[in-house]
């Protein structure tokens, strides 16, 4: 699925895709990572450096009203003391906690365009 839409998007004339990494996919239970199969966020940017392109990686947290509960997993609710969006502990240490997984993993596989990578722009919000 990936490479012909990176294709099409490509022949059209864009060169960034930007996307949001979605914290309830590939954190589904505290502490469980998925990034496998349809939730390879590396083999999807690493396709899109195949096809020339840049990417701006929308880590989050919170990713507006385009996804649900703005893609904050729904364990997270659980957390005693926890207020969403906020200057509070408990919310920053999970948001803390995952950007940091993701920025690593990035980093990891030489994905930011001051490595070689395809990775121009990073938005943590």
């Amino acid at each position: 699925m990936w490479p012909s839409l990176i294709k099409k998007a490509k022949e059209g004339g864009v060169d960034v895709i930007q996307t949001y990494v979605f914290w309830n996919l590939h954190e589904p239970w505290p502490g469980q990572y998925n990034f496998s199969g349809r939730y390879d966020l590396v083999g999807f940017i690493n396709e899109i450096q195949a096809q020339g392109l840049y990417v701006c990686l929308r880590i989050g947290p919170f990713i507006e009203a385009e996804w649900a509960y703005g893609g904050f997993p729904f364990w997270l609710h659980d957390v005693p003391g926890i207020v969403f969006r906020t200057d509070n502990e408990p919310f920053k240490f999970y948001m803390q906690k995952f950007t940091t997984k993701i920025v690593n993993l990035m980093k990891s596989e030489g994905l930011y365009a001051s490595q070689g990578g395809p990775i121009i722009l990073s938005q943590v919000k």
